[in-house]
């Protein structure tokens, strides 16, 4: 097996200490606990996690070691003297996110609390550009990104960047995307020679992206969801367990493509009456103004026109309400087929659904109700996401930096080592 590409913040796994795979693996299971429940004592990870205090000890300082960890507050915890928690530091580890869609690219950092490092979001028509010119794009995009975390002393993990269309992760390659124009191109290539292997760059699918970011680690709310993500086109993807279902290719939570209208509108797949021409955003804007509406217009930013749709439905504009109310009746169609085949404990409605969904909501909760078999909907609930078209981006960034949560020696040393 080849060596892991790493950068010069980063190492690969050290063998000095007898049994390096359970100290890794005792390592990651540290990192995560305290990712997942927050602050904890010494001695309350030691009980915990079933181990001892002197091993908890060991690991702890390692952690400490490797800037991945530093101590928090005194707690009192009981009889005796108060003790100091152990907390994620925020300060020397990211990830980044990425996201190409039809009508910008972005790119958010994270570091390992979760915190948001850095964000940048570049609008342009994806569709009226070649592949390559979009993608050296977001590579510049990065490289910003890249250099204003350096300068805060940060490290970079890795990247995952998130495409709108079919990913093949076996070949590396976007085989079909049809809102972006672009079919078999072997996107991770591009971007790896024109940034190097200074760290890591994985590609998927943007809709998987988005639900990994709305599956919260530790929130047994957000363990077993369906992530609806709309824009040009409709994607999403399903978590079970807390963990996002990929399919055999990762091709899973191509949901926009169920055809749920006999003869329907010609959708840009080539096929007819996908659901996403009915509930995405064009459809929506299209049944709420005339073509010659400047809310249709290719120059208005996507955030000013859900900005003025919202406008126009609060102030109860009738063709406006009704389009919102039509497509709304069609999510909640389609989401009762899943829901009956899944039954997730929640519908989390993300990208232009998160601006405008509440507007929505009723019809959606309607259609649930009406076409779910068991009781009250089987329990499922219908939620708007607080991350909107942030989604992806965060969802990539948390990615990212997955492998360090499950091999912290990935990160090099940056104190002296304990004696």
């Amino acid at each position: 097996m080849s060596n892991p590409v790493v950068s010069p913040g980063l190492m690969t796994p050290d063998h000095r200490i007898a049994h390096p795979d359970v100290r890794r693996s005792n390592l990651g299971l540290v990192l995560r606990h305290l990712r997942d429940h927050g602050p904890r004592s010494r001695a309350a990870l030691a009980t915990e996690l079933g181990m001892t205090r002197s091993t908890i000890s060991t690991l702890v300082s390692e952690l400490l070691e490797r800037g991945l960890v530093s101590d928090g507050q005194l707690v009192q915890s009981g009889i005796g003297r108060p003790s100091i928690t152990v907390e994620l530091d925020g300060r020397t580890v990211a990830g980044i996110g990425a996201e190409v869609n039809v009508n910008h690219v972005s790119t958010m950092a994270t570091d390992l609390r979760g915190d948001v490092l850095e964000e940048n979001r570049v609008p342009l028509d994806a569709r009226s550009m070649d592949a390559e010119s979009v993608l050296m794009c977001l590579a510049d995009l990065v490289r910003t990104t890249v250099a204003r975390l350096e300068r805060r002393g940060a490290t970079v993990a890795g990247m995952t960047v998130g495409v709108a269309g079919l990913y093949d992760q076996t070949r590396d390659v976007l085989t079909h995307g049809p809102n972006l124009g672009w079919y078999d191109v072997p996107v991770g290539e591009l971007l790896r020679r024109e940034l190097g292997t200074a760290y890591p760059i994985m590609i998927d699918n943007e809709g998987n992206l988005a639900a990994a970011a709305e599956a919260t680690p530790g929130d047994p709310l957000r363990q077993d969801i369906l992530v609806l993500h709309g824009e040009v086109g409709v994607g999403g993807g399903i978590v079970s367990g807390g963990r996002l279902l990929r399919g055999s290719h990762g091709y899973a939570g191509e949901f926009g493509h169920m055809i749920v209208e006999e003869d329907g509108r010609e959708c840009g797949c080539g096929r007819h009456g996908c659901w996403e021409t009915v509930i995405g955003l064009g459809a929506v804007l299209e049944g709420a103004a005339d073509a010659d509406d400047a809310v249709r217009a290719p120059a208005m930013a996507l955030d000013d026109r859900l900005a003025e749709l919202n406008r126009r439905a609060d102030l109860g504009d009738e063709r406006t309400l009704a389009s919102l109310d039509a497509a709304g009746a069609w999510i909640g169609t389609g989401v009762a087929i899943l829901a009956n085949a899944l039954n997730p404990a929640a519908v989390v409605l993300t990208g232009y659904y998160a601006a405008v969904g509440h507007h929505m909501r009723p019809a959606i909760e309607r259609g649930l109700r009406a076409g779910v078999l068991a009781p009250d909907a089987g329990g499922t609930r219908v939620e708007l996401s607080s991350l909107g078209f942030r989604a992806a981006v965060r969802g990539g960034a948390t990615a990212a930096l997955e492998p360090v949560f499950t091999d912290p020696t990935l990160v090099a040393r940056t104190m002296p080592t304990s004696a």
